[in-house]
């Protein structure tokens, strides 16, 4: 059985652009990124997308459905009001490229701003031993797959450009709590206080724990829950607990 769809597709670039209005032919089974190549190759062979797997996993077809946002390769036709226009846009939070494609280089830059596991100066790679519970703690936030829909759905990025310089945004701060809570990161030693730079270098405080980037995860991980809040707790106990205040004060010096 063959159904139309009405299309309202964003068109422009980054000097403006407007809503272009499409029918399209649905398909049972068919998927948002479906109709787009449908489109593209039917009525708007110059409609810029981006796309690579078509199967949820390399985080390429990001955009905003109906004012959400999704993989378009992952949001089934089926799950959208069947007698409504759907609109589809850019992210909204990064500059426009073409049409659907967006510059999502700030999110690279962000990734190199977070610096990488350090490994225990006295252990070769093969040597690495973690228990399975740690293992599996860290596990969920390995499989993110950079689609940057947290990013972009994260208020403090999206409406507030000016925060931008100060906050990495959830997919970032989720790294630093990945590596802050790695048993075998030897960044401390190293002389890098993760938990200090997740706060003034990386923007934790900025983060209001409205859970809107959870809830746009495609891979459905738990980024405020099990990512953010403890991060934030363990920043806020190194900050203000006084026994822990006490603790580093000793500490400091007897370095001294």
């Amino acid at each position: 059985m063959t159904d139309q769809a009405t299309f309202r597709v964003w068109r422009g670039d980054s000097t403006g652009g407007r809503f272009e209005s499409y029918q399209v032919e649905v398909h049972e089974g068919e998927v948002v990124l479906d109709l787009v190549h449908r489109l593209q190759a039917t009525q708007a062979p110059d409609l810029a997308v981006r796309w690579n797997c078509k199967a949820g996993k390399c985080g390429s077809c990001s955009a905003e459905i109906n004012g959400r946002p999704r993989l378009l390769c992952m949001t089934r036709m089926s799950a959208l009001p069947p007698d409504e226009p759907i609109t589809i846009t850019p992210l909204r939070a990064f500059p426009v490229i073409r049409d659907l494609v967006t510059d999502v280089s700030f999110n690279y830059a962000k990734a190199r701003e977070v610096p990488g596991f350090i490994p225990p100066p006295d252990l070769k790679p093969g040597e690495y031993r973690m228990q399975q519970e740690d293992v599996d703690r860290s596990q969920e936030f390995r499989k993110c797959i950079e689609c940057f829909l947290c990013q972009d759905t994260c208020h403090v990025v999206r409406d507030h450009e000016e925060n931008k310089a100060a906050f990495a945004g959830p997919r970032f701060l989720m790294r630093v709590a990945e590596l802050d809570m790695h048993p075998l990161d030897a960044a401390t030693e190293a002389g890098l206080d993760r938990k200090a730079t997740a706060q003034e270098q990386h923007g934790l405080g900025y983060c209001n724990i409205t859970k809107c980037c959870t809830e746009v995860c495609p891979e459905q991980i738990k980024i405020t829950d099990n990512a953010l809040i403890p991060l934030k707790e363990r920043v806020v106990d190194r900050k203000y607990d006084p026994l822990v205040w006490l603790g580093n004060r000793i500490g400091l010096r007897r370095k001294d």
